[in-house]
């Protein structure tokens, strides 16, 4: 079959049929090639449900020293213990051992299986620091990662990138280490999936929602945009800030 279409300037014969695709499902392709990850493979969100109001949420203990300053809510289940403040000051409401920091530890034991079922978009090297990554889901070979120097998050434009990274055991960050987000990426899509444990080096800074297995340290200085989030163990602070 041959189809001839005729316009002003020329004729163009083509021995294939020829269909027009009508624009919205031309846009529709473009949104979802905009959302896609390194493979192709979108990537969704994770729902981290009640826990998205904690600034900090641990299982055992949260213990702090210095003048820490968390903006958000603090949790704690089943534990009671919570010490340092003051020193520290919670620009919020601090939960210990109640139905509100139960619901939110099973909110965040969802969202933590949710990122770690996450369907892998690349396998990359452990240390982040000194790279730039776009949206997607990550791991590492070894399953830790770690931050010298700077990660750059690139989010190409689209204020809806999400970015999960899934680490079977640990994330590290040097001292002065820092998460840059660029072109649109947002600290609320950053997503850091720790299978233990989780320490975060002096005076650095990152970006994003850390859900470990285990324990969070933030050691002296840090700042942190976003969560720290700790199934089953503690979350030690020092001289920190943290705003949800």
């Amino acid at each position: 079959m041959v189809t001839t279409i005729t316009g002003t300037i020329r004729t163009i014969t083509s021995p294939f049929p020829f269909r027009l695709v009508p624009a919205a499902v031309l846009a529709a392709a473009a949104i979802l090639a905009g959302a896609a990850g390194p493979s192709g493979a979108a990537t969704a969100t994770v729902p981290l449900g009640t826990a998205a109001k904690f600034a900090v949420l641990a299982a055992s203990t949260v213990t702090n020293t210095g003048p820490t300053m968390i903006t958000g809510d603090l949790g704690l289940s089943p534990g009671t213990s919570v010490t340092g403040f003051p020193p520290g000051q919670v620009h919020g409401t601090v939960y210990t051992a109640d139905s509100v920091a139960l619901k939110a530890q099973a909110d965040l034991t969802t969202a933590y299986n949710d990122a770690a079922a996450s369907p892998t978009t690349a396998i990359i090297p452990v240390e982040l620091g000194g790279t730039t990554e776009t949206p997607g889901t990550y791991a590492s070979a070894a399953g830790t990662f770690g931050i010298t120097g700077t990660l750059t998050l690139n989010a190409q434009g689209n204020p809806n990138a999400v970015f999960i990274f899934k680490a079977a055991s640990t994330l590290i960050t040097a001292s002065a280490s820092n998460v840059k987000l660029i072109n649109g990426a947002k600290a609320a899509n950053v997503f850091w999936q720790v299978g233990s444990s989780a320490t975060l080096g002096t005076y650095s800074t990152i970006r994003g929602n850390i859900m470990a297995l285990a324990s969070i340290t933030v050691t002296t200085g840090v700042t942190v945009h976003g969560r720290t989030l700790a199934r089953n163990a503690a979350v030690t602070l020092d001289s920190d800030t943290i705003t949800k």
